[in-house]
């Protein structure tokens, strides 16, 4: 007989009665995450839960996983902040020390790989991720580099599969046999559902009949034979976007730019984070209180652009009415043709002739490093990492393809070709998923079009570069942890890379502190005033951008290595670097019109 899911009322329910003290919890990211049910382990187990968690990244409304304790243990690839800019949060200054919690530390693709061994039943997953990097040490029993039986001299690195007690995830719908429908991107995919020893619990948007789903089971995407429990939980990614197109009359939501803001300005403020954890996690009680919290003009505000629903969600509950009322809005906001989200607080935009910032100098020079590299090379691919690196790829394909040149443009989440919508700077926003010519998730991201394409070129941003390329993104010179890899190990592992980093003689160091990315296959590296190129005998300093324009002389540029880098580069040849341009520097502003990147 088939054993049907737990259907309970709501997620503190679920949490309550198939969570266990202890349990490796793993929180899917699809690429949405499983926000309701992550306040509600919170609310649950508190510092008494003692879980492992692990998931992909540990940002936004994950944080509730150190302010509440719950975590005694995170196996995760990034942890700090990714909007408005990615940077590293203070909850995590002594991560390495062991606070808030243990954290074990992957890349990207290398951690999904784990979850696709684990979901096979395979007895190690093989990568071509973390060799030569910190990232590979303290991993004993976990991590395994042994002799490549067709390469002697060679090794191969194989890791032990993830498999987590449970998986929580959150989708668009399900029936009451627990068969979810996502929409992609869909990130790490089901890989952690099938990984799951136990099985999923998982929150929806709606459940809806069996006869229902069966008209969109092309877009089922973990079983129902996986699932041990559901609720329906609406907004249950926030402030996270759930991307749905309108899947069975369910309209999805944009991420919540003013939501990320203020959990960051909260940990970065006196309370670090215990002020936005009383108001959003505990304060509201329940899920129902948090959607309520919300209000109905702000989740209308969040709508998904795209397909209006034919139908309205039913009115069983208080909840339910108050979500439909504000799909009713924003129906009406769709209708009259308004735009549904903008990012919070927007910087006031400068007058179109004030001169390009630093910040913006260092933009165009990556885009031209990125364009020259493109037009030399043949490379037909773009992955760049969060930041001015991904500012700097998006410019350059704007400019290549001004120039008649074609080059895919891709975020490591799963999209693929896309050009992104204008003025949204984040660099992995829903909007961006319907303009893009394919959607897939990490590993075809990651494994197929970066590590298996020979034609990609990586950009990637540094805390710290060495003369040797390699990267670090982990550990500041004081000790503090700053972010961690994310897809950056992946990417500078497996392709050709530019890398794009501010001057700085804390940044350009004479050795790394710690070896997040390795440097071998880093082509170039460009600095606000100059374009570091590889040679036989290092990096020398290619291009000279002086502060009176062309005219460089090798003086020049020398005195700006020496006291704007720890490198000691050579300068020979240098030659140089024409000032911005008008149309580049209109180009960018039209990406960034709010001057988040100036």
């Amino acid at each position: 007989m088939t054993r049907q899911p737990l259907i309970a009322s709501d997620v503190d329910e679920l949490v309550r009665r198939l969570v266990e003290p202890g349990d490796h919890v793993h929180l899917a990211g699809t690429p949405s995450r499983p926000n309701a049910l992550t306040y509600a382990l919170c609310r649950v187990f508190g510092a008494e839960g003692r879980l492992t968690v692990s998931t992909t990244a540990v940002h936004s409304s994950a944080h509730a996983l150190a302010l509440s304790g719950v975590a005694e243990k995170v196996i995760a690839g990034f942890a700090g902040d990714t909007y408005p800019s990615p940077r590293p949060n203070p909850l995590y200054a002594r991560l390495e020390q062991g606070e808030p919690f243990a954290f074990e530390a992957w890349s990207l693709l290398s951690y999904v790989q784990r979850l696709i061994a684990g979901a096979q039943g395979a007895p190690y997953a093989v990568t071509g991720s973390l060799a030569g990097t910190d990232l590979a040490e303290g991993k004993p029993g976990v991590l395994h580099q042994v002799p490549d039986p067709a390469r002697p001299g060679e090794h191969v690195t194989l890791m032990a599969p993830l498999r987590p007690d449970v998986t929580l995830v959150h989708g668009a719908v399900a029936d009451e046999d627990g068969n979810i429908a996502l929409v992609p991107p869909l990130g790490e995919g089901a890989w952690a559902a099938y990984a799951a020893k136990r099985g999923v619990i998982a929150s929806v948007e709606r459940i809806v009949s069996r006869e229902e789903l069966r008209t969109i089971n092309d877009r089922v995407v973990i079983p129902g034979q996986r699932v041990l429990g559901l609720c329906e939980a609406p907004l249950g990614a926030h402030p996270q976007s759930l991307r749905t197109g309108g899947l069975a009359g369910v309209t999805g939501y944009l991420d919540d730019y003013a939501f990320l803001e203020e959990i960051v300005a909260s940990c970065h403020g006196p309370q670090r984070g215990a002020d936005w954890y009383r108001t959003w996690v505990t304060g509201p009680g329940s899920h129902a209180g948090y959607v309520q919290r919300l209000g109905t003009e702000r989740r209308a505000a969040l709508a998904e652009p795209g397909p209006v629903p034919e139908e309205p969600y039913a009115e069983e509950t208080e909840l339910w009415q108050e979500i439909a009322r504000s799909e009713a809005a924003a129906r009406a906001r769709l209708a009259a043709g308004e735009r549904t989200v903008a990012p919070a607080a927007p910087a006031p935009a400068p007058d179109a002739t004030e001169p390009a910032s630093r910040q913006e100098q260092l933009i165009v020079l990556g885009a031209r490093a990125v364009a020259d590299q493109v037009r030399e090379h043949g490379y037909d691919t773009l992955l760049a990492g969060i930041g001015t690196s991904h500012m700097a790829a998006w410019l350059a394909a704007e400019l290549l393809r001004g120039g008649g040149h074609d080059v895919k443009v891709v975020a490591e989440l799963g999209m693929y070709g896309f050009t992104p919508e204008p003025g949204d700077v984040y660099l992995f926003s829903l909007l961006h998923a319907g303009r893009s010519e394919m959607l897939a998730g990490i590993p075809e991201i990651l494994g197929g079009m970066v590590a298996a394409n020979p034609r990609a070129l990586g950009v990637l941003a540094a805390a710290e570069i060495d003369g040797t390329g390699t990267i670090n993104t982990s550990r500041g010179a004081d000790g503090r942890w700053l972010t961690g890899s994310g897809g950056a190990n992946d990417i500078a592992s497996s392709t050709d890379c530019v890398v794009i980093a501010p001057s700085s003689r804390r940044r350009y160091v004479g050795e790394v502190g710690y070896r997040t990315s390795p440097g071998h296959r880093v082509r170039e590296v460009v600095s606000d005033f100059g374009r570091f190129r590889r040679t036989d005998d290092g990096f020398r300093l290619a291009t000279w951008l002086g502060p009176d324009g062309p005219g460089a002389v090798e003086g020049q540029a020398a005195a700006a290595v020496a006291e704007r880098t720890s490198w000691d580069a050579s300068v020979t040849g240098v030659v140089p670097e024409k000032p911005v341009t008008e149309e580049e520097l209109a180009l960018l502003r039209s990406l960034d019109p709010d001057g988040r990147y100036r």
